[in-house]
């Protein structure tokens, strides 16, 4: 099973984070992205700080689909920005590309229940 990791910003994961599920507290746009891209998570979970003008919160989530990488987004007013422990324990999936939704993963399903999908209980700081 893939290692749990809760950072709260995904600029925390390096190479050795390969194939692990990634909860994060930072924004879903294009410069978090590039560091998703470097680590490679499985699925990496982002806030969509509000979506914000095209859609920049979530412009993750096509540039990681684009490289076959699963990825998701909580709702801004359903968990802290910044704050992973925030995005796993009370965040609600808003937005998720293609190869999350392939995985299992829905909008308005807690991000608890999508990291159960994958995980064991145990997780790595």
């Amino acid at each position: 099973m893939p290692t749990l990791r809760v950072v709260d910003s995904i600029t925390e994961l390096g190479a050795a984070d390969a194939g692990c599920i990634a909860v994060s507290g930072s924004h879903g746009g294009i410069s978090s992205a590039r560091y998703a891209l470097a680590a490679r998570p499985l699925l990496s979970v982002f806030n969509n700080a509000g979506v914000g003008r095209d859609a920049a919160g979530i412009a993750a989530l096509e540039l990681l689909q684009s490289d076959g990488l699963a990825a998701c987004a909580v709702a801004h007013d359903s968990a802290r920005i910044g704050d992973a422990r925030s995005t796993l324990s009370h965040g609600i999936i808003s937005h998720c590309n293609a190869q999350a939704l392939a995985l299992g993963l829905r909008p308005g399903q807690r991000c608890t229940d999508a990291v159960a999908l994958f995980t064991p209980s145990k997780e790595t700081p």
